[in-house]
């Protein structure tokens, strides 16, 4: 076992700690430049989003749910605990830095989801399925199935397996210290609760992603917001530290602006995923009229979940009186709870419980179906569904029940970071591509089309599915 550690250790070292932050604030930049800056362009489209309950024609999800799943997915402990540790560690010119990548990184998720809709496929019961494996198939072509099937494989054991053990953990942990209820009644509801919806497909996940998404979003934003307007006269001061501790003016701690840089990026990547390759899975599944349409949405996604909910928790710790620059660092999700306590009172401790268990379960519901997703590229047959919602639901149970055997999933942070090298490479290699399209919807948009629709016979060089694209 200890070689194991070590080997998934080094495989850690060299994609977090050398390739993959440098290769993803590059490639968003290069997205984000490149592109004319398509994200601070189609800003207000992405709201339009929120509106629209019904698929735009008969198929998938709409897009709506998409964005609502793939939101429940990125938001979870990196926005409670994450926001925390970085602000710990890198004082709190790291919220300006995770702010700096979730812009750029906007770029990036809508090339990589747009892709996953453009080389998306029909199933037999009439949904889509897509991502980055199947952009890797049907755009660069099954010489590189290989590099489809590593991608697949890291996805099943980062996400599906990995990620919702620590969930399961996370939720019970908080649930027995906040209100004392043992272990194994919270490993339990939560096992029968994730066995009902995913079972039912993705419009099952959509719906129940449909109900926790807002509710999560409203409970706790709306907390944090009362924080912010009780202390509103406080508020231009903490925005100008973080803008003086993250430029080098004001030095909060003794990394300094390093520190800070490398906190914001670090915990700002881990909280978004954009260009991680986990977002694309879900955004497939959406029946839009055009592959950039979604994209857009998705960007959305990225900007919900770190300039709004990561903001919140961000200043909800700089407001109050628990967070000492400098001071012995406490554990991310005790500076927050204490940080609530500090403004409200104890009953926020619960506040915090119920937003914790509720990101946490929209996260395993969405890291089941990319576990399912990635399965079907290697092994597209019933009898292994079934295998693989079991198997995660034990997972869950034994995540919530046995703490200490989460530590069985020390490859998962590494797998994520192979799987997020392998997306960054896919989708620099089908940039083209992606750019084509986006010049297809703008020229349709210059022309006075509403709702710009994607024609396949348009581009007969790709391998696409034309029933996916209904006209």
């Amino acid at each position: 076992m200890g070689y194991l550690e070590s080997f998934f250790g080094v495989i850690g070292d060299l994609t977090w700690g050398w390739s993959l932050i440098p290769f993803l604030i590059v490639l968003g930049i290069f997205h984000t430049l490149t592109s004319g800056f398509v994200q601070f362009e189609f800003f207000t489209r992405m709201f339009r989003v929120l509106l629209e309950s019904k698929p735009e024609f008969k198929g998938g999800i709409s897009s709506r749910a998409a964005l609502l799943v793939s939101v429940g997915g990125r938001v979870g402990g990196g926005n409670i605990a994450g926001v925390a540790v970085a602000i710990t560690l890198g004082g709190p010119g790291a919220v300006f830095w995770m702010w700096v990548v979730a812009l750029i990184g906007m770029a990036t998720s809508l090339f990589e989801c747009s892709l996953a809709q453009i080389f998306k496929r029909t199933q037999p019961d009439g949904t889509y399925r897509g991502g980055p494996a199947g952009y890797i198939l049907h755009g660069l072509g099954s010489s590189y199935r290989w590099l489809a099937v590593v991608y697949a494989v890291c996805l099943i054991a980062a996400f599906a397996l990995g990620f919702n053990a620590f969930q399961g953990n996370t939720v019970a942990g908080a649930v027995q210290d906040s209100l004392g209820v043992q272990r194994i009644w919270t490993g339990i509801v939560l096992a029968v609760c994730a066995l009902f919806i995913i079972y039912g497909g993705i419009k099952r996940i959509a719906k129940a992603a449909d109900v926790i998404v807002p509710i999560m979003a409203v409970v706790y934003i709306g907390i944090s917001l009362i924080i912010i307007v009780i202390n509103i006269a406080d508020l231009p001061g903490v925005i100008a530290t973080i803008f003086k501790n993250a430029l080098g003016f004001e030095e909060a701690i003794g990394g300094g602006m390093g520190a800070a840089i490398s906190q914001g990026m670090r915990r700002g990547l881990f909280s978004n995923e954009a260009g991680l390759g986990s977002a694309p899975n879900v955004a497939a599944t959406a029946a839009v009229k055009h592959p950039i349409g979604q994209g857009i949405v998705q960007s959305l996604s990225v900007f919900i979940d770190t300039m709004i909910i990561c903001s919140c928790t961000a200043f909800v710790i700089l407001l109050g009186g628990v967070y000492q620059p400098g001071a012995e660092a406490i554990d991310g999700v005790v500076l927050t709870q204490q940080s609530l306590v500090w403004h409200m009172g104890d009953w926020t401790q619960y506040v915090l419980t119920f937003s914790i268990a509720l990101f946490a379960f929209s996260s395993i519901i969405y890291n089941y179906y990319l576990g399912e997703n990635a399965l079907a590229v290697m092994a597209d047959n019933p009898v292994w569904t079934h295998v693989l919602r079991l198997f995660v639901v034990g997972l869950i149970f034994l995540g919530a029940t046995a703490p200490g055997a989460t530590s069985v999933f020390f490859f998962s942070d590494p797998m994520m970071g192979i799987l997020a090298v392998v997306n960054l490479l896919a989708i620099t290699m089908l940039f083209p591509v992606g750019l084509r399209v986006l010049n297809d919807y703008r020229a349709q948009l210059k022309a006075g089309v509403g709702q710009p629709v994607f024609d396949p016979e348009k581009f007969p060089d790709l391998d696409l599915d034309k029933t996916a694209w209904p006209q």
